[in-house]
């Protein structure tokens, strides 16, 4: 039994052009435009699902996927960060910024920690291989550095060294407890 999973990480808001942490902020124009244009890129799924922010549910509407919104499948919480540029953080606690890139168990802003980040994206992971078929998700960029963590099973810290662009596609087929990883093919109609 073979699960393909298809993450979609989703077009750019205002808030990645500011390097702000995610604020659920709509897309831009820009990146509304560049998902309408690849609509239609993605093969059918059995499985369709989206992150609960704004502008994945958004990057979902353009690309006109029939999805479901999973909790589960939500950004990093970032808690007294959110809304706030790194910029702006780093100027008030550089101490507390180099911590969280690197350190996977800091989580001192109040939200989430890097690794109970990885540890969701596994587990999440683990319920969609208990079922075969394909399943698209539209999800923020560190759910994709989470899901390939865990498929690669590296540690944690490996987590900043991967870079995902917005639509871009990455895919994951598993079987039998292990999975395959394709990285971020960009999203267009071939």
């Amino acid at each position: 039994m073979t699960t393909r999973v298809m993450l979609v990480s989703a077009a750019a808001g205002q808030a990645q052009r500011e390097v702000r942490f995610d604020d659920d902020g709509p897309l831009s124009e820009a990146g509304k435009c560049r998902a309408r244009a690849a609509a239609g890129a993605l093969p059918a799924a059995g499985r369709g699902l989206v992150s609960p922010s704004v502008r994945c549910r958004e990057t979902a509407g353009e690309l006109g996927l029939a999805v479901r919104t999973a909790p589960e499948l939500a950004g990093c919480a970032m808690g007294a960060w959110r809304g706030r540029t790194l910029a702006e953080v780093a100027d008030g606690d550089p101490a507390a910024v180099s911590a969280w890139l690197s350190d996977p168990d800091f989580a001192a802003h109040g939200g989430e920690s890097l690794r109970q980040l990885c540890a969701r994206i596994a587990g999440w992971l683990a319920r969609e291989a208990q079922e075969a078929g394909r399943v698209v998700a539209v999800v923020e960029p560190d759910v994709v550095r989470a899901a390939a963590v865990c498929a690669l099973g590296v540690p944690e810290e490996a987590f900043w060294r991967l870079d995902v662009p917005p639509l871009t596609v990455t895919e994951l087929s598993g079987r039998g407890g292990r999975w395959n990883l394709g990285l971020g093919r960009p999203l267009d109609r071939r």
